[in-house]
């Protein structure tokens, strides 16, 4: 599903302040994979997420998601192909609109553009009903102004806008580090279901060591711009947070 092959970035190239993020960075995603990535502060981690979401332009090296060659496509011409969740709860909605205009926003995303706007009944009904999968009560406010949502509200609804299109791939950029621990668990497991509802694609960066071993089929640590341990299966099961502490090291 999403081959990013012998990539590197550098930034301030042919600078004091020259600092090479991604080094030889190789991975490779299979359908319906849920990857959690590790590593340290400017191990590359938030890097490679943005080189894949056509953030950042990548120096050399390719970017295949389902077949299709991304690397020189730019961010919002592959935004179609992913769903993407940001650390602030704030980047991924509209404040000043309603619930049920952020989700209309979201299901019209990489469709034809009129002048017609409205939301029909039917459309709300539906809304009323995916609402419901966060269980937060959120089905009975679809008028309220998304700006008085609290955070671990809002990172659901934008979890939920993400991956109503069902997107080739859903990036989780520490999407519950900025969450209280008990709202963070909250979203995190409605996160798991969406992604196992849907037959998501699923690569999420985490600083949570805990998370990284809970969630998804496979875990991946990053160190110097590259790949340094990737596991998954039984192997990934036995592992603690301890052993990853030790690897760290």
């Amino acid at each position: 599903m999403l081959e990013v092959k012998n990539v590197y970035k550098t930034f301030n190239p042919g600078t004091v302040n020259a600092r090479t993020a991604l080094n030889n960075m190789n991975i490779t995603l299979k359908d319906g994979d849920f990857v959690t990535v590790i590593g340290g502060n400017g191990a590359g981690k938030s890097t490679l997420l943005n080189a894949v979401a056509g953030t950042y332009p990548v120096d050399s090296g390719t970017i295949t998601l389902n077949g299709r060659n991304l690397t020189h496509l730019a961010e919002h011409k592959r935004a179609k192909y992913l769903g993407r969740v940001f650390q602030d709860p704030m980047m991924g909605t509209a404040p000043t609109m309603q619930i049920d205009e952020n989700l209309a926003l979201a299901a019209r995303r990489g469709g034809s553009r009129t002048l017609r706007w409205g939301i029909t009944a039917d459309e709300r009904e539906q809304y009323h009903e995916l609402l419901k999968i966060l269980d937060l009560g959120l089905e009975n406010r679809l008028s309220a102004k998304v700006g008085l949502l609290s955070g671990g509200q809002r990172q659901a609804l934008t979890l939920l806008m993400a991956t109503l299109k069902k997107p080739d791939l859903l990036l989780l950029d520490e999407h519950t580090a900025a969450l209280d621990p008990k709202t963070a668990a909250k979203v995190l497991e409605i996160s798991q279901r969406i992604v196992e509802q849907n037959h998501l694609t699923t690569l999420m960066i985490t600083h949570n060591m805990r998370d990284a071993l809970a969630v998804g089929n496979r875990l991946v640590m990053v160190e110097d711009g590259h790949v340094v341990m990737d596991v998954s299966g039984e192997e990934k099961q036995h592992l603690s947070v301890r052993d990853l502490i030790e690897r760290f090291e």
